[in-house]
């Protein structure tokens, strides 16, 4: 008799291959070849649950640019794996052409001259569209959002997260999970709560002063779709007090508490559930560990990485399914269960080309109507780009390269520090650069541009400590996003040292001289987590850096050695 562990690989060949008569037309088709809406979602329709999964979406509701990394490293045991492979590594893995829809969507290489062909990805009227597709095949499809929806652009900011409201539940989903909501205040959070007509989950959200689950965050939610039960459990982001300042939502304590979320399984599987789905916040390679010592999950819907993979990986019985940000992609998760447990599945990463996807109209009204009271003043050319802009990578972009430039120049600083965050549209040579562009890569709601002294040996701990958060061999050490950005400071990080060893060479670019231990030296930075920081805020910082510039050109930085890969 076959295992359960043995089917589901053969059942994971199998969906490689029905997932390449899909994901492989359009990952093999030339440049100049046209793209149809239909070859995007194009299906065979698999077994009796269908799961909708997007995460990440960073408020951006309108199409845009959005470049993959070209530099994601593993180490330890995911050292070389997905989602550790870019570029040219990342296609052959997969057999995508040079120069196809998926080259473009997928790997950073040629993105300017792409982008040129294929145009912008996203907008949530074409999502809306690709969600309705899929709902017509299969109507009682469970749509989950991942979470780091509140939060993002000059509209989220300025509405607290309304407008993101309003859109999303338009599209109206079955659950939903948090990180950067958490940012708007508890207080405010509980308000757009309130507001949501489906679930909003966190097994993982205590009450801080009890230590017991969070009244407003249930862990689960249970479904009966097609003859079967399902029990979709929330994971929010476990390191929000560490990542994010603790004390806008002092009522709540996180964690990855995988002993509770076992318990959780144990608890959905008493009740009946025959599959169990967790829509998670952790970061893959955090859901690739959880799934290794959490026994009974069947999918991990995985957000926060912004990772974007065209197949599931499987981590003993469960999969794991990646499906990008800032609304570029879609996934559709095909499961067939059957005498209470999953016996196979199938699953499509459907990007959302905006030129080629039509827009949703009644969702495109909404959209506008968000955006009206807003659009003259984000609207605002600010000053143009003759280089890439981009924000996607473990080091330095140079969306972060200008906004470290902004604080060195504005706030007469011999360092800049900005922090290693992932959301951010990119922006191609030749475009007007809007203020809405620059909230973009800015807008939160802790966005003061500090300027203070630090000691060299100060400010080797603060890499030190970054650098462990992204390179610890165990994810569940991982606690944050990429790598703080430098301008002014040059250093060699070797990611295969033990924490406390991996930063040396600190360098101050303005004079060469090595970084003293003893001397302070003037820093200015943003998005410090720290209650009461005082400055400007960011994006005026930047605007009036732009302005001052009015062509932008960003040189390539090679400030940073990066060895032990």
């Amino acid at each position: 008799m076959i295992s359960r562990r043995d089917f589901l690989q053969v059942s994971m060949a199998a969906s490689a291959l029905v997932g390449a008569s899909g994901f492989g037309n359009w990952a093999r088709l030339a440049a100049q070849q046209s793209l149809t809406q239909d070859q995007l979602l194009e299906f065979e329709t698999f077994g009796n649950v269908s799961l909708i999964h997007i995460t990440d979406i960073h408020a951006q509701l309108k199409p845009i640019y959005f470049r993959e990394p070209s530099v994601n490293i593993g180490v330890g045991a995911n050292k070389g794996v997905v989602p550790h492979v870019t570029g040219a590594d990342f296609r052959r893995l997969y057999g995508i052409a040079d120069g196809s829809p998926s080259h473009y969507a997928l790997t950073s290489d040629d993105f300017a001259a792409l982008a040129k062909a294929y145009g912008r990805v996203g907008g949530l009227d074409r999502v809306a569209t690709v969600i309705n597709a899929i709902r017509a095949d299969r109507p009682d499809a469970i749509l989950l959002d991942g979470g780091d929806t509140w939060h993002g652009s000059y509209t989220c900011l300025k509405t607290q997260g309304q407008d993101m409201v309003n859109v999303m539940n338009a599209l109206r989903p079955d659950a939903m999970t948090f990180h950067w909501e958490f940012t708007l205040g508890s207080d405010r959070v509980a308000e757009l709560v309130e507001q949501l007509p489906f679930a909003a989950l966190g097994q993982n959200i205590f009450d801080a002063e009890w230590d017991e689950p969070a009244e407003l965050f249930p862990p689960y939610q249970m479904f009966e779709r097609g003859g079967t039960k399902i029990a979709v459990i929330g994971q929010a982001f476990p390191y929000m007090p560490i990542a994010n300042p603790g004390w806008m939502f002092p009522e709540y304590a996180f964690g990855i508490r995988d002993e509770h979320m076992a318990q959780m399984v144990e608890e959905v599987r008493a009740a009946g559930a025959e599959c169990v789905v967790v829509l998670s916040h952790n970061g893959f390679d955090v859901d690739k560990k959880m799934a290794s010592v959490v026994p009974g999950i069947d999918v991990i819907l995985s957000g926060h990485t912004h990772d974007a993979l065209p197949e599931p990986v499987l981590v003993g019985e469960t999969i794991i399914v990646a499906s990008g940000s800032n609304g570029k992609f879609v996934s559709r998760v095909d499961l067939d269960i059957r005498d209470g447990r999953m016996m196979g599945y199938r699953t499509k990463l459907i990007p959302i080309f905006s030129d080629v996807i039509t827009p949703d109209p009644q969702i495109t009204a909404l959209i506008d109507e968000q955006r009206a009271p807003y659009l003259d003043e984000m609207s605002e050319v600010i000053g143009q780009t003759d280089s890439l802009l981009y924000r996607r990578g473990n080091f330095n972009g140079t969306w972060d390269d200008l906004i470290c430039d902004a604080l060195l120049n504005e706030r007469e600083a011999e360092i800049a520090l900005s922090p290693g965050v992932r959301w951010g549209p990119s922006l191609i040579p030749g475009q007007d650069i809007t203020r809405e562009d620059i909230f973009g890569v800015t807008s939160m709601t802790y966005g003061q541009a500090y300027r203070t002294e630090m000691a060299g040996e100060f400010l080797k701990v603060v890499l030190e400590d970054v650098a462990d958060n992204i390179f610890n061999p165990d994810p569940y050490y991982q606690q944050g996003g990429d790598m703080v950005r430098t301008g002014g400071l040059g250093y060699r990080i070797d990611v295969s040292k033990p924490q406390g060893e991996r930063i040396s060479n600190m360098t101050l670019l303005k004079t060469g001289e090595p970084i003293d231990a003893s001397r302070t030296y003037v820093v200015a930075g943003w998005a410090s987590v720290n209650e009461g920081t005082e400055g400007p805020q960011i994006w005026d910082v930047v605007e009036s850096h732009i302005r001052k510039l009015g062509t932008v050109t960003v040189q390539e930085n090679t400030n940073v050695d990066v060895v032990g890969v």
